[in-house]
């Protein structure tokens, strides 16, 4: 799906708005395209299909490359998706075109952070200011790791409280889930971190001391969200080697009290077996002479040694 987009003047009021055509200054957004989409573009930017294709790889790594004044940057985006009932995190390539007169972004979904210029959620966005478009996208980007991060450390702590009681593997599995994210975004992050720093050679980025700034801006928030998924990543790694901890403990504790159980309950099964041989001798027994309370006797004796073996355990702390 091709969107063109173009940032007009109205009444001293900057207004994004959608267009048709492709005119100088507007922005190309390129989401999920067919081949048909993809060559059609090719031909009406004079762009190679490289560039073009190059977010269109799950695989593709964060990079810059420089081709006939045409610009590429690739960079590893953030995304979270919903799987068997929990969230699940994972980055996806976002490549971003620079041409003589427009910007182009071609991703393989709809992404939340390009939503946010659609939206006029961004101050100070120009479609026509391509250089700072670059950088304000950029600066979304890391701002979006930080989104995703402090997500991902609050669903460790709701977790965290669930295995206290847990006995199944099921917390665990969430927290190897959330590791593994962390993983994809210390990888993602790692890589965009090598990209940023060379745009900061490149004098198409340069030219104004507000997009200097910018740019600054964008890796220290990129190098934020580095410490903060190492930091998360180790308490996570903590976490899990508590989580197999307390998950085998608690089935101690069942076990115990399941066999404690039987214990108690094995007493009373022993006396009414013996009680009901058919042998001679028996107290209480007919061959004895009987005895009407024969069997409430026998039911006590049960119930008072079942009773001791209970206060027993429990000053053993067995239950």
């Amino acid at each position: 799906m091709i969107s063109i987009y173009k940032t007009f003047n109205i009444n001293d009021n900057v207004n994004l708005n959608k267009i048709d055509e492709i005119e100088p200054g507007s922005w190309v957004n390129v989401v999920s395209p067919t081949d048909h989409e993809i060559h059609l573009l090719s031909k009406k930017l004079d762009l190679p299909l490289d560039f073009l294709n190059a977010a269109l790889d799950d695989e593709e790594s964060s990079r810059i490359e420089l081709e006939d004044d045409n610009l590429l940057v690739v960079v590893d985006i953030p995304f979270s998706e919903k799987e068997e009932n929990s969230l699940t995190y994972d980055t996806y390539p976002l490549a971003i075109i620079y041409t003589e007169k427009n910007i182009v972004t071609v991703c393989l979904k709809n992404s939340r952070l390009l939503q946010d210029f659609i939206k006029n959620r961004v101050k100070d966005f120009y479609t026509y200011k391509r250089s700072r478009f670059i950088l304000q996208i950029l600066y979304r980007v890391a701002s979006s790791y930080l989104t995703s991060l402090r997500q991902i450390d609050k669903k460790s702590l709701m977790i965290q409280r669930k295995l206290q009681k847990a006995m199944s593997n099921r917390q665990f599995m969430q927290l190897l889930s959330l590791r593994n994210s962390l993983i994809y975004f210390s990888t993602s992050l790692k890589s965009n971190e090598v990209t940023l720093e060379k745009m900061l050679k490149l004098e198409l980025l340069q030219r104004y001391d507000e997009d200097k700034d910018l740019l600054e801006d964008v890796i220290i928030e990129n190098k934020q969200a580095i410490e903060m998924t190492n930091i998360y990543a180790d308490i996570l790694r903590g976490t899990m080697d508590v989580s197999a901890a307390v998950i085998s403990n608690n089935l101690n504790i069942v076990m115990k009290f399941l066999t404690t159980i039987t214990i108690v309950f094995t007493i009373p099964t022993i006396i009414s077996g013996l009680w009901g041989m058919n042998v001679g001798g028996i107290p209480f027994g007919i061959d004895s002479g009987g005895d009407p309370f024969g069997f409430w006797k026998v039911t006590g004796i049960a119930i008072i040694l079942s009773l001791g073996s209970i206060i027993y355990m429990y000053k053993k702390k067995l239950f």
